[in-house]
């Protein structure tokens, strides 16, 4: 592998393990203070990718449409954590396991009422259609390097906002111990509400920023939520800087596996997680 290809798969890696992180943070956020088992995490990342296919085909601009569509999955969020979610937190496992199933259909349902069971696509916005030189025959987009910088721009801003903002030690004070937290004066219930819409927030937005270079299909949420849960493990549950350090793991894995081990690139994760697992039960960081 020469150097343009290493350098090609190098940012094809991060920009992928940055676009799980947007995933796996709400996931990891959502089981760690809530301690809700959310399949229907990867239902949300669906949704982005239809809202972006709907907003950009009756506005044509991508950037409208993910900024609305933000909007859109924040209210959807707060709206299933007040009418749903809010009732299953003391619940069983099971009974989270079998309400965030049955969200899946539901969701796949009226995705299919709405956009039918077509494979659709967004177009990329010509500002960003043209792609980098790195040597006479290679090549890279443009708009991967955009979602590169705006992924690694809200991995900061999260970073900040949960280490460094009073919101952010109430969630962490919210994931460590939630009893003593709503004792000392935190708002159990706001809080609550706001990591579940900030969760399908990012699900979401890590659908319609990847829409542009991916089709938009039924079922594409359920490829990549086991990859997120692979993250939420290896990285640690209830863990944000676990969930980055996994996530740019799994990402730099997979992508150099398929490359240079392409016959074993379908287990090189599970491998990860299994040798992680093995030495860190825990994961990489504790909550």
């Amino acid at each position: 592998m020469d150097l343009a290809n290493f350098l090609i798969q190098l940012l094809n890696s991060v920009q992928y393990g940055l676009l799980l992180f947007l995933l796996a943070a709400g996931l990891t956020l959502i089981f760690g203070i809530m301690g809700v088992v959310n399949l229907a995490h990867g239902s949300f990342y669906m949704l982005g990718a239809y809202l972006a296919y709907a907003l950009t085909a009756a506005w044509g601009n991508l950037a409208l449409a993910v900024v609305v569509g933000t909007f859109i999955s924040i209210g959807i969020g707060w709206l299933l954590e007040k009418i749903l979610f809010k009732h299953f937190y003391h619940r069983s496992h099971l009974d989270q396991v079998l309400l965030t199933f049955g969200l899946i259909y539901i969701f796949e349902e009226l995705r299919s009422m709405l956009w039918g069971d077509d494979v659709h696509s967004v177009a990329i916005p010509e500002v960003l259609d043209w792609s980098i030189n790195l040597t006479e025959t290679l090549s890279y987009p443009a708009y991967r390097l955009f979602m590169l910088a705006i992924c690694s721009g809200l991995a900061l801003g999260l970073w900040l906002l949960i280490s460094k903002t009073k919101i952010g030690m109430k969630i962490r004070a919210g994931a460590f111990n939630s009893d003593m937290a709503q004792a000392l004066g935190v708002n159990i219930v706001r809080l609550h509400a706001l990591v579940f819409a900030m969760g399908v927030a990012l699900a979401a937005l890590g659908g319609m920023l990847i829409a542009p270079l991916s089709s938009v299909y039924p079922y594409m949420g359920s490829q990549v939520l086991i990859m997120c849960f692979v993250v939420v493990v290896i990285g640690g549950i209830g863990s944000v800087r676990g969930a980055l350090t996994a996530a740019l793991l799994v990402g730099l894995v997979d992508t150099f596996g398929k490359v240079l081990l392409p016959q074993f690139a379908s287990m090189l994760v599970y491998v990860l997680m299994a040798l992680v697992l093995l030495y860190k039960p825990e994961g990489l960081f504790k909550q």
